[in-house]
């Protein structure tokens, strides 16, 4: 039986070996985010890059036109769409549907357990958003871009976990493999993405319930809560007396024990981001 070790070392070298590689944002992605990245960027300059993608100006429209984002106007013109949802959203438009692309499965087994990361990371996206409009100094789009990649390193773990039955069969192990191996992956993979440390610190410590960066919560914080409320990554493997004290609910000022939808209009942002990202 493969252990725990065994396997990291085996997905690390596979990776160095390219036989597994992590995966990359398409080129349109990368120009249309680089762009966003700059401060002389202008909407007209952003949308000429998003019109060489079909997919991402129909979403992009999509999403302009919902019941998050619509206004009493209905546009039908990028820039417009670029100036109402902003240049934050568009970069985290851009990230989902890469990620779309990318949680591509090869089997029935994988296709089910791909499924369910990704509704999980949508869920967890919507909840953090609704958390960040409490938090005066995080940015709401910001937050749903960290909840939506916060566990981007499952998918190599899991594309990997696929070539050992004994994994296969045991769901169990799969799920812990997952929370202490997707925070190394994760954080390689968004490096390799070239994003800023702000979210790079997601993956990286979403599953350490011990994480503290200082008095005012991060991103990591709003992305801790969120998987508790979702149930997933460290949610699955820690009791309530780790998460009672974990630093990231007293600095966003919430007790453990309370619900996140439970507070007033989050159910209903939640649901409203769920139907952007159709799920």
């Amino acid at each position: 039986m493969i252990t725990d070790e065994e396997f990291l070392a085996q997905l690390q070298a596979a990776i160095r070996d390219n036989s597994i590689v992590l995966p990359t944002l398409p080129e349109v992605a990368l120009r249309v985010r680089d762009a966003v990245e700059r401060d002389d960027a202008t909407a007209q300059q952003i949308s000429e890059l998003v019109a060489t993608d079909a997919a991402l100006s129909a979403r992009l429209l999509q999403v302009a036109n919902s019941p998050l984002y619509g206004g009493r106007v209905s546009i039908d013109s990028i820039q417009m769409a670029i100036t109402r949802l902003g240049t934050r959203m568009v970069k985290t438009l851009v990230v989902n549907l890469a990620m779309k692309q990318i949680f591509q499965p090869t089997t029935p087994a994988l296709e089910q357990r791909l499924r369910r990361l990704w509704e999980e990371s949508v869920q967890v996206a919507a909840i953090s958003r609704a958390l960040a409009h409490q938090i005066p100094h995080l940015d709401a789009e910001q937050a749903m871009l960290a909840g939506l990649i916060h566990s981007i390193g499952s998918l190599p773990v899991l594309i990997m976990a696929e070539n050992f039955q004994e994994l296969i069969d045991d769901e169990t192990r799969v799920d812990n493999l997952l929370v202490q191996l997707s925070p190394i992956i994760g954080r390689q993979i968004l490096e390799a993405w070239n994003f800023p440390d702000t979210l790079i610190l997601v993956p990286a410590h979403y599953t350490d319930l011990k994480y503290d960066s200082g008095e005012s919560a991060d991103y990591v914080d709003l992305v801790q809560v969120a998987t508790l409320e979702c149930n997933t990554g460290a949610a699955k493997t820690a009791g309530p007396a780790e998460w009672a004290q974990a630093p990231s609910f007293a600095k966003i000022g919430l007790d453990p024990e309370v619900s996140v939808i439970e507070i007033e209009g989050v159910a209903e942002q939640v649901e409203e981001v769920e139907q952007m990202f159709e799920i």
